[in-house]
């Protein structure tokens, strides 16, 4: 017996498998999307991980993890986002349109309120550690860079965002 992978299986997986969001833009994703039954089922019996198709990207999650980026990406996002609200900007409409510069962020997270969290998180303790995340973030599909020092969020940053309100809703605190 004979068995045809869809076109771009391997890129799809291997994707897929190290974490990467594939975004609506790229060339896989219509293949993923036409596909979809297919990788929920080879996921799920093959990995026991959650395939997650939306219209602008995919991903996968596994509640067998000990892997810390998506937590620390997590601290990373909330504490922009206050930051930006405290400074009086709209940080939905910020990260859906605009972009940023590493500066920025620097500046931010330099001057938080959430100094002794920064300081006790390995991924966002000095400026070296938040460059790395941000190259990290970049990797994932989280953003994308439009130069060596100017970024923008992708749709994949609504995963984060969602998670955030959810949380916000068990723990009674509203957004």
């Amino acid at each position: 017996m004979e068995f045809e992978n869809p076109r771009y299986h391997k890129q799809i997986v291997d994707d897929l498998m190290t974490g990467k969001f594939i975004l609506a833009k790229e060339r896989h994703f219509e293949d993923l999307k036409e596909n979809a039954s297919y990788y929920d089922n080879f996921f799920k019996n093959s990995f026991g991980y959650e395939f997650i198709l939306t219209p602008n990207y995919a991903y996968l999650i596994s509640t067998e993890t000990n892997e810390n980026l998506s937590r620390d990406i997590c601290i990373f996002l909330a504490i922009l986002c206050y930051e930006l609200d405290k400074n009086g900007i709209n940080f939905l409409d910020k990260m859906e349109y605009g972009d940023f510069s590493v500066d920025e962020i620097e500046e931010l997270f330099e001057h938080t309120a959430f100094e002794d969290l920064v300081k006790s998180n390995n991924q966002l303790k000095d400026t070296d550690s938040r460059r790395k995340l941000l190259r990290a973030i970049n990797n994932k599909n989280i953003t994308v860079k439009h130069s060596e020092d100017r970024f923008s969020f992708t749709p994949a940053y609504n995963v984060f965002i969602d998670f955030a309100k959810d949380l916000a809703n068990k723990s009674q605190i509203v957004l």
